[in-house]
């Protein structure tokens, strides 16, 4: 079976592993906070929280940005149900804007027209989270000048696109919105087994997210209610939680990020492979939007035939292409359907579920593998 994703694990990768594990820390000493520096860098932004995974940093960054009970939160509704949940998470309530059908991403005219809609009846939402579907930048320009005019919060959930270009800038500066949020999980761009993390410029915002990460513990004596007890002394100043990364997978990362450009070139140069040896076979590819250079997490087709949809992916998969969909439209899963959702209500998506199909691209794809993917394509189709 040729997999739709997975990792790449070098000698070095595990070098770095090795030596952590011989070392005086495997939790709390200074690797994560050298990974969080090189993420940092690599992508312009001025801080960085490493947590246990994306889904904890997108947790943290809703708590930070005080969403809660009474709140409500906007996404995309073709993301996977993290993207969600982190609203649910703070008590807060959940809504989604259809989707683009070229990039799967978020809809700004969607955006535009459900904002004023909410604003008239005095409903607005207090943060959206923006979805960088496959690795390619929603259009942050539009949803940021939306966001900005209504005084709605921002965060761009990019778990997909470590690597990846927004009109020649890299994706995580966060100059579009308050805090960005990367997954390491091993089918994405780098790899720290399970993790995320959660850029910012705002210094507060970042000291805040470092807390929660941790029990919502401080050893600042400016931060406590009364002066410490002594050199031993920290206090609980938030409600936190364990989100904390480990060193191992912080020293997995770091050794990573010496491979991000290589494993995005790759990832680039099949896609465009893809476009061309697809080109006249009934699917549609997916669109590329202008200014937004993809790190290509995802490869995305969508059938013409919608009623083929079941047949054809068993039928890859029956010839060992191992494709795989995402996502089913968070609003369609029992949990939402409870909260009142229902099929009909975000058509875009709904016909982006029908006909989508997730093909093999990850860095170790080798050209024959590809040239298969293609071939069994191109017969079943």
């Amino acid at each position: 079976m040729i997999p739709y994703g997975r990792q790449i694990i070098s000698d070095d990768d595990i070098a770095a592993v090795t030596d952590v594990l011989r070392s005086d820390f495997l939790t709390q000493g200074p690797v994560v906070p050298r990974f969080e520096q090189a993420v940092a860098a690599r992508v312009e932004a001025t801080h960085a929280v490493a947590v246990n995974s994306a889904t904890s940093a997108l947790h943290i960054a809703c708590l930070a940005l005080d969403l809660g009970p009474g709140d409500l939160l906007w996404t995309s509704p073709i993301t996977f149900v993290a993207s969600a949940n982190c609203a649910r998470y703070c008590g807060a309530e959940v809504d989604f804007v259809d989707i683009d059908p070229e990039t799967f991403n978020l809809c700004p005219d969607a955006l535009e027209r459900k904002l004023a809609i909410a604003r008239a009846a005095g409903r607005l939402p207090k943060i959206i989270v923006a979805v960088h579907m496959c690795g390619q930048s929603p259009d942050m320009t539009r949803i940021s000048a939306l966001a900005r005019a209504h005084g709605v919060g921002l965060i761009e959930d990019a778990s997909h696109s470590i690597g990846a270009d927004y009109l020649g800038a890299p994706v995580g500066n966060c100059a579009h919105c308050d805090i960005t949020v990367f997954s390491f999980h091993p089918v994405k761009i780098i790899t720290t087994a399970e993790g995320g993390m959660a850029l910012t410029n705002d210094a507060q915002l970042a000291a805040r997210m470092e807390r929660l990460r941790s029990h919502g513990i401080t050893r600042d004596p400016d931060l406590m209610t009364h002066a410490p007890d002594g050199p031993w002394y920290y206090q609980q100043i938030d409600l936190g939680w364990n989100y904390r990364m480990t060193e191992m997978q912080a020293a997995l990362g770091l050794s990573q990020m010496a491979q991000l450009d290589v494993f995005i070139s790759r990832r680039r140069a099949l896609a465009d492979a893809y476009d061309a040896a697809l080109a006249g076979v009934p699917l549609h590819l997916p669109g590329r939007q202008a200014g937004a250079a993809s790190s290509w997490h995802l490869y995305v087709i969508r059938l013409d035939d919608a009623t083929r949809h079941r047949s054809v992916f068993e039928a890859l998969r029956a010839a060992g292409i191992g494709v795989n969909l995402h996502y089913i439209p968070v609003h369609l899963q029992p949990y939402y359907r409870a909260l009142g959702f229902a099929p009909g209500d975000f058509l875009t998506a709904e016909d982006y579920y029908s006909r989508a199909i997730s093909i093999p691209l990850h860095a170790g794809l080798t050209d024959e593998e590809q040239g298969s993917v293609v071939a069994a394509l191109k017969e079943v189709l």
